[in-house]
């Protein structure tokens, strides 16, 4: 071979080399209070991670009751009056939500907002757990079968004052369904998550499958951040976590997973709860937390329901993986094993 036909083919291998990577983008931005990563795939990459952000800070602005004029905000400051028109993304969200608590039994409620207020996980500096009389006061006005969703009119209502809707419990969840959005729309294909929650659109490249970490949630005590791998098709997958937002008054220390009936943090044998469906990233996130609050028995049937899948981890450092996740699952840490 000749020289120059030896340069040709070294620029040919470069050229293949640049082109490959700048059709794979790393992005990170920060929405709805956790920091927003991706991986993109495909011509157009960075444009369509753009639109993703963009998208997601959007629905932010839409359902965090957070956001004045949003339409939950809107939604919870006419509560016992008048219906609201939302935006149709806003209804179906809402739909989703009520379907999720009627299967759950009530155990996930969109209107936890009276009571959750209460706890101020997001205000650490003035965390003091509220009395039971407290609660005693507000548990009334938490109560799903009181929100009223209108899909055809798209607008929505609260029966009763003193009500309000709080959608974090689906929140980043729906942000990944936004991203995902924006993928298809541009024809790329990428992995964003969103606090808690992971969705994984198309197909990479090469053809392997998205590979995400499950979190150790005693990272402190063993110095390792991942338990184990997923490796899994296009989905959405979100984690509900103790460890997640705490804080400790009197020697005590407290979790943000209230049980909408106690309005107390949930304390059962559950550490955290992982689910991956193919539907969307709100019902993963929905369910994740539904199936905390349930125990793993009452849990794993809801997840059956909606044609899910769950990885359960306990206190002891056992964990539980239903059948349809189980060959995707990788155990990393040996100081955890399968329960019995």
């Amino acid at each position: 071979m000749g020289v120059l036909a030896v340069i040709i083919v070294c620029l040919a291998l470069v050229w293949g080399r640049y082109a490959a990577a700048a059709n794979r983008v790393e992005a990170t931005g920060y929405a709805m209070g956790s920091y927003v990563q991706q991986t993109v795939y495909g011509s157009g990459a960075q444009e369509a991670a753009d639109t993703a952000l963009q998208e997601v800070t959007a629905l932010e602005n839409r359902i965090s009751w957070r956001v004045e004029g949003s339409d939950i905000a809107r939604l919870n400051d006419e509560a016992g009056s008048e219906w609201v028109d939302i935006d149709p993304q806003t209804a179906s969200l809402l739909e989703m939500c009520l379907q999720v608590a009627e299967a759950s039994g009530g155990m996930f409620d969109p209107t936890i907002l009276p009571v959750s207020t209460l706890w101020k996980f997001d205000q650490p500096e003035e965390f003091s757990p509220p009395s039971q009389s407290t609660l005693d006061q507000f548990l009334p006005y938490v109560n799903w079968e009181d929100l009223r969703v209108d899909t055809e009119e798209n607008r929505a209502s609260l029966k009763y004052h003193y009500m309000g809707v709080d959608l974090g419990s689906v929140g980043k969840g729906a942000g990944c369904d936004a991203a995902a959005a924006a993928y298809q729309e541009a024809g790329v294909s990428g992995i964003v998550s969103v606090g808690g929650s992971v969705g994984m659109y198309g197909q990479k490249p090469d053809g392997s499958l998205w590979s995400v970490a499950v979190r150790n949630p005693f990272s402190q005590e063993d110095g390792q951040t991942t338990m184990g791998t997923l490796a899994l098709q296009e989905g959405f997958l979100s984690t509900s976590g103790s460890y997640e937002k705490q804080a400790a008054a009197n020697g005590v220390t407290y979790h943000h997973l209230l049980n909408p009936k106690t309005g107390m943090p949930e304390n059962n044998e559950l550490v955290s709860v992982t689910v991956y469906t193919k539907e969307s990233g709100a019902l993963s996130d929905a369910l994740s937390t539904a199936a905390f609050l349930l125990g793993t028995e009452e849990g794993a049937a809801l997840l059956e329901k909606f044609g899910a899948e769950g990885l359960f981890l306990f206190q002891d450092r056992s964990y539980f993986v239903t059948d349809g996740l189980s060959s995707a699952f990788t155990l990393e840490l040996a100081s955890f094993h399968e329960a019995a």
